[in-house]
């Protein structure tokens, strides 16, 4: 089924259309959600929720083309991650700014180019709950720090140097992984 007649009919309330849409769409989206979870579990969770936020809300999409419904699912289902963060007040729970530096070392491509995407993944999902949040919102949904602060209710000093721990702890992580497997 084409992606546009798929959110037709799930609009309509279609629930062999809402399956089909489940079963092409969830590893995606868990991977979104595991990407701010850190856990499996809750990742789970929060993907159930987002699903069932996406078959209530197509009302709200508007079909712009190939991929516009995976682009829609995506921006709920970070939504839905976001408001459990917030709800539960993750962006409080601050690793000590002296864990991890200022300054770091990018790793050269060619060593993360080596390693696994589901290790690059893991490494991510082992970041402290408020460096894992920015850097997602910063490198993947391509938000500004002026963005971010407003999404976490935070200033825009903590998200850029949130951002540059988490590259650092990751820059750690990648030449540590690339050391001990080369």
């Amino acid at each position: 089924m084409e992606e546009q007649d798929l959110a037709e009919r799930c609009g309509q309330g279609d629930n062999l259309a809402r399956k089909e849409l489940y079963e092409r769409y969830a590893g995606r989206m868990l991977t979104v959600c595991l990407r701010y979870a850190g856990n499996r579990e809750t990742a789970e969770d929060l993907m159930h929720d987002g699903f069932l936020k996406i078959f209530y809300s197509f009302d709200k999409f508007t079909w712009r083309g190939d991929g516009s419904l995976r682009a829609w699912m995506e921006r709920i289902m970070v939504n839905t991650v976001l408001q459990y963060l917030r709800k539960n007040d993750v962006m409080n729970q601050l690793v000590e700014v002296s864990d991890f530096p200022d300054m770091y070392d990018e790793p050269d491509s060619s060593m993360v180019d080596v390693i696994p995407e589901s290790v690059l993944l893991q490494f991510v999902r082992e970041l402290p709950t408020g460096y894992r949040t920015v850097f997602n919102l910063y490198i993947f949904e391509g938000k500004s720090h002026k963005e971010i602060a407003q999404v976490l209710g935070i200033n825009e000093k903590s998200s850029a140097s949130q951002l540059v721990r988490a590259k650092a702890a990751l820059a750690a992580k990648v030449k540590a992984w690339v050391k001990e497997n080369a």
